[in-house]
């Protein structure tokens, strides 16, 4: 495929923002009243600037911060490790034994280098915007040498971002507008000021930025990346290509909640509590006006030329003054009274924290639960996140161990890995991917007990190794502390070369 020139790259972005128009104003509701202190993502506002001032409840923003919490804990839970890499069904026993030690170093390095980085703040912000938005995106780069980490992380606002669909449903093509400051931007593309007019035009006006435009397009073999700078900056009338190449994945991972079908990008659990979340939200407001009416009350004043209503205060204390047989000032009632927004204020917030799961992933309210309460809350959790959780696989957690893998391997500090599910296959490892594990394991162990009953024919029936490896797996238990089956190495032949051969062999 041709590289595309700048003004493709314009095309192209600016069609996918005009499709996405019909979800801003959406996205921009939810976040007014579910998390109005990410108001940045959609618009550029100032920093520290007060966003509370139209929100009177509090249910939303609560629920939306523990489930984003809930995520980072359940998917990616930071300084643990959530995936692993392991050996394909397609090896030998024997095969696997020689290939194990190197996938457990590999897995080791990654897992090292995730918690090394910015990791677990910038997923946490990423778990915001998909729990309010529906949407997020996340740009995975390869940090300079000499850092502590080879990976850099940004949760990249969705006012920046748009998005094309491809055949699979995937959103595989990614284009991003961003402002930068001149140092910035150099920094990043070396000759993009090669006469210095940007960082001159900075010196003048500190607050100047130059808007550029990334594209990331996917094609037959890895990512085709472009980045432009916009035209009209320091006199240039046409748009500059700043830099060309190529990914072997794509540094934008972008994942959503829930997809409708013929819809580009996500809902959230916000979308479907919105109506609540307004309705609660505006029975809080009636409720403080009702209290400030009967905190100070509505008065009446016969205009008997000496009472001035305009210059009363009801301090304690304060003397009116009153025409001799006036009513003077006296209290009007009110017509009614407002006891039922109780109710109502109440099986509200109930519908507002089941909709965004705020009772079902929170810790349980009682110390002591037992095994078995353990494992109904477990399933009710995998039961509700299941439809969720096989999205974000395949979004989220796939493409994050993919690019690290690439990442690590170019840099020579892992062998080249091929995760094809037949000599490497990824494992999930994430708390709530093993809730489901162990019950797959507790069925296994159970089916054991009932053929001990039967008898020694019965026991004798089953493979014993095969059974304890499988166990192994299920419980993520590291493969060094299983006794290998012996099998001669060719000489001179170290574990990446056995793992090529493999792959290459097709098993």
């Amino acid at each position: 495929m041709p590289e595309m020139t700048a003004k493709q790259v314009f095309e192209r972005f600016q069609r996918a923002k005009d499709r996405r128009a019909n979800w801003e104003s959406h996205w921009r509701e939810c976040y007014d009243y579910a998390m109005p202190q990410r108001e940045s993502a959609l618009v550029v506002s100032t920093p520290g600037a007060k966003r509370t001032d139209k929100l009177f409840d509090g249910t939303a923003p609560d629920a939306v911060e523990q489930l984003a919490a809930s995520l980072l804990a359940q998917l990616t839970p930071p300084w643990a490790r959530w995936f692993g890499l392991a050996e394909g069904n397609d090896l030998a026993p024997e095969e696997k034994d020689l290939v194990a030690p190197a996938l457990e170093q590999a897995t080791t390095a990654i897992q090292a280098h995730f918690d090394k980085s910015n990791f677990a703040v910038e997923m946490h912000q990423c778990y915001l915007d998909l729990v309010t938005a529906g949407t997020a995106c996340l740009l995975f780069e390869e940090a300079p040498l000499g850092q502590r980490s080879a990976f850099r992380f940004l949760a990249v606002p969705l006012s920046q971002v748009v998005f094309e669909e491809d055949a699979d449903g995937g959103l595989e093509n990614t284009f991003r507008r961003s402002e930068l400051r001149p140092a910035d931007l150099v920094r990043r593309f070396a000759d993009a000021d090669a006469d210095g007019a940007l960082r001159k035009r900075a010196e003048e006006d500190p607050t100047f930025r130059v808007a550029v435009v990334e594209a990331v397009v996917g094609e037959d073999q890895g990512y085709a990346y472009t980045a432009v700078r916009e035209a009209g900056t320091v006199g240039t009338g046409e748009p500059e290509i700043l830099a060309q190449g190529r990914f072997a994945m794509s540094p934008f991972i972008n994942f959503r909640w829930m997809k409708a079908p013929g819809e580009v990008y996500g809902r959230s659990p916000v979308m479907k509590a919105l109506p609540d979340i307004k309705t609660a939200n505006k029975v809080v407001e009636l409720v403080l006006k009702n209290a400030s009416i009967a905190v100070t009350g509505i008065w009446q004043a016969d205009d008997d030329g000496v009472l001035n209503p305009a210059a009363i205060k009801l301090t304690p204390g304060t003397i009116i003054p009153k025409a001799v047989g006036s009513a003077g000032l006296s209290p009007l009632e009110a017509p009614g009274r407002f006891d039922l927004s109780e109710l109502v204020l109440k099986d509200l917030r109930q519908q507002i924290r089941k909709a965004l799961l705020a009772d079902k992933l929170s810790p349980p309210d009682s110390p002591r639960m037992t095994a078995t309460e353990i494992l109904e809350r477990s399933a009710e959790v995998a039961r509700l996140l299941g439809a969720t959780y096989g999205r974000l696989q395949s979004e989220l957690l796939t493409p994050l161990v993919d690019r690290a893998v690439a990442i690590l391997a170019r840099r020579g500090a892992i062998e080249p890995i091929r995760i094809d599910g037949r000599t490497v296959e990824l494992e999930y490892r994430s708390p709530l991917a093993r809730d489901q594990a162990r019950r797959d394991a507790q069925i296994t162990i159970a089916w054991l007990e009932a053929a001990q009953r039967v008898g020694p024919e019965a026991v004798a029936a089953i493979d014993q190794r095969a059974v304890v490896e499988w166990l192994a797996r299920s419980f993520a238990v590291p493969r060094g502390m299983m006794r290998p089956v012996p099998v001669e190495t060719p000489p001179g032949m170290d574990l990446a070369t056995q793992i090529a051969e493999l792959a290459d062999a097709g098993l």
